[in-house]
């Protein structure tokens, strides 16, 4: 959105200002956007006011977190509401009952409604398409919107449910802390997956925020809105969105440089996006869990799911697949609880075959690594052996993303094919060509790729270094990175990846 902070209130009509708080779906109030920090810096000044008055603090957030959540998704606000009174008096219900059988009935009608609404929302078009296609029939329904965020905050409120159905926490305090925690704004579309038992304690927990905090805050900030402003956007928009719409009108080079482009735009997307959410909190005295740890660095996929999106992960781990048995039940029963957990993981992420090809994918490298690893099949990771796993791990993932961005099987397909040709179109002149004519972008996956495999001691000292300057050189950053996003953005905001699900 190339809107400047001048340009807005330039524009500052009290028919402009219904539109900025009423719902619009070309303009949500999304962390990259103008709208957003203005909107924010406001907020932030009355919470500064009233951050002592504990209740007031409560019902302030959580009403601007439905406001919010009212900008991204119009009256599916009430949703939220709604899914927040079930869960919180059921909840309650599965903690205080005694009888077992009770408890685990509470529990059961929790689990029903949570994944009947996601079912509804999310998957009711998918299923009705495939029973077309079985039937060839033309039965149509009614166009579905699929809430933003649905799939987070349902998982968030599944969460609670089980944890008080294990004797893991105590119920909430009040309704409006367990709704302050469902619909807490900065992880409330796109995550962390944050567990009840962490982060309701902290809820009425003073307000402190140490001069550490604030910096760490500051950076994830700046840094989250560099990789998805500035990186993310810029590449989607003039490479990787054009390549993927068609990929038979590109050079296989132009193909490939694209799977790569799209494997370092969605972890600067989504990673961007979590460093900012993060960072959000931190400023209003909340901690929330790591999501990503530089997971292109991995060498095997089960590594690789310890390090990206890692609240979703642990998230899985500790409801679906212990659950299911883990790895309690046998060896091959371990091998079918992993595969349909990373089956259903895929699942989550969209209603589409492709999103189930890149979660079964998965399962199945993750069955094979413990394969081998259960018949001593591992070659000892050394200097010689890593780049090999690394390699492996990494262009086995770049490939999966492959099906995961695409629109569909056939242009994944297209993808694939276009790629397996380049030994035979490839020259080094038309290479330097297309990097010539994609200079910008291709500096940005340079940048991209840069900033991932940076050494952590590297940037521990540039967050020194930043934490050391006076307040004048920490705007003079911001100042600089706000000109940068608005020279490199586009004229329409581009809507995080991970908003989708």
């Amino acid at each position: 959105m190339n809107n400047t902070f001048l340009s807005m209130l330039q524009n500052l009509t009290f028919e402009n200002i219904g539109n900025w708080l009423t719902y619009n779906p070309k303009e949500p109030l999304i962390f990259s956007s103008v709208l957003f920090f203005v909107v924010f810096l406001l907020f932030f000044l009355v919470y500064q006011a009233i951050q002592k008055k504990i209740n007031l603090r409560i019902y302030y957030v959580t009403i601007f977190s439905l406001y919010f959540y009212y900008k991204s998704s119009g009256a599916y606000f009430g949703l939220l509401i709604f899914s927040s009174i079930v869960d919180f008096y059921l909840g309650k219900l599965i903690y205080e009952t005694k009888e077992k059988a009770k408890r685990k009935l509470y529990l059961i009608i929790s689990l029903v409604i949570n994944l009947g609404l996601l079912a509804y929302f999310k998957y009711t078009n998918f299923f009705i398409d495939n029973i077309n296609q079985i039937l060839e029939s033309n039965f149509a329904f009614q166009d579905i919107f699929l809430p933003i965020g649905i799939s987070f905050f349902t998982f968030q409120t599944m969460s609670y449910s089980i944890d008080l159905y294990r004797k893991e926490m105590k119920p909430a305090e009040s309704f409006w802390d367990f709704l302050f925690f469902v619909s807490f704004f900065p992880q409330l579309v796109a995550g962390p997956i944050v567990r009840a038992a962490d982060f309701i304690p902290q809820i009425r927990g003073k307000y402190f925020v140490t001069k550490e905090n604030f910096n760490r805050a500051f950076v994830l900030i700046i840094g989250g809105l560099f990789k998805k402003a500035v990186i993310a956007d810029y590449i989607s928009i003039n490479f990787v969105d054009r390549v993927f719409d068609s990929p038979m009108l590109y050079s296989p080079f132009e193909n490939l440089m694209a799977v790569y482009g799209y494997t370092i735009q969605i972890y600067c997307d989504f990673s961007g996006y979590s460093d900012m959410a993060i960072g959000l909190a931190l400023l209003l005295g909340f901690t929330l869990p790591e999501n990503f740890r530089t997971p292109y660095n991995s060498f095997s996929i089960t590594e690789f799911w310890r390090r990206w999106h890692i609240s979703l992960s642990s998230w899985l781990r500790d409801y679906l697949y212990i659950s299911m048995g883990g790895n309690r039940k046998g060896t091959m029963r371990t091998y079918m609880n992993l595969f349909m957990t990373m089956f259903l993981g895929g699942l989550w992420h969209g209603a589409a075959w492709k999103f189930v090809f890149w979660g079964a994918g998965h399962g199945i490298a993750l069955i094979y690594e413990k394969l081998c690893k259960n018949y001593n099949l591992v070659l000892p990771k050394n200097r010689f052996t890593k780049p090999i796993f690394w390699l492996l791990t990494f262009h086995f993932v770049a490939f999966l993303w492959i099906y995961f961005r695409a629109d569909s099987f056939k242009t994944a397909l297209d993808i694939v094919t276009n790629i397996t040709q380049i030994a035979n179109d490839f020259s080094i002149q038309n290479a330097l060509e297309i990097v010539e004519g994609y200079k910008y972008v291709f500096i940005l996956i340079g940048i991209g790729y840069f900033l991932h495999f940076m050494p952590v001691r590297f940037l521990e000292k540039l967050e020194n270094m930043h934490n050391s300057l006076p307040w004048y050189g920490k705007s003079a950053i911001l100042g600089g990175l706000c000109w940068l996003v608005y020279v490199v953005a586009s004229s329409e905001i581009q809507p995080f990846i991970y908003f989708q699900f």
